[in-house]
C-alpha cells in the first residue's frame, strides 16, 4: 500500500474518522531526514495493510503542525480510533516504527 500525502482538508476524514490506525508522517520537502524516512515507510506500509500510512507537509498545512505541537520533523504520529496513541521524532530504523505500530 502506497503513502499518499494529505492536507488539512483531508486530515478528518482519512485520518480521525479512521476505521484502522493511521501513521501520519509529517515532514517537509526540504528536510534531509524525512526524504531518508521515505522508503522505509513505504516499506512498512507494504508489509502491514492493516494500518494507513499517510504524509503531512508541514509547511503546506502549519494548522495541523501547531495543532499537534509538530516542533520537529520527521514526526510519526500513531493515530487509534481518532486519537493521537504514540509519536516518535527524528529519523528512526524501521523497526522502530514497527514497534510503534504494535
Amino acid at each position: 500500500m502506497a503513502i499518499h500525502e494529505i492536507t488539512s482538508a483531508d486530515f478528518e476524514s482519512v485520518v480521525l474518522k479512521a476505521e484502522k490506525p493511521v501513521l501520519v508522517d509529517f515532514n517537509a520537502t526540504w528536510c534531509g531526514p524525512c526524504r531518508m524516512l521515505k522508503p522505509t515507510l513505504e516499506a512498512v506500509a507494504a508489509e502491514r495493510p492493516d494500518v494507513e500510512i499517510v504524509g503531512i507537509d508541514v509547511d503546506e498545512n502549519q494548522d495541523l503542525a501547531e495543532e499537534y505541537g509538530v516542533y520537529s520533523i520527521p514526526c510519526l504520529i500513531l493515530f487509534k480510533d481518532g486519537m493521537e496513541a504514540d509519536r516518535s521524532v527524528g529519523l528512526v530504523p524501521k523497526e522502530a516504527i514497527e514497534g510503534l505500530l504494535g
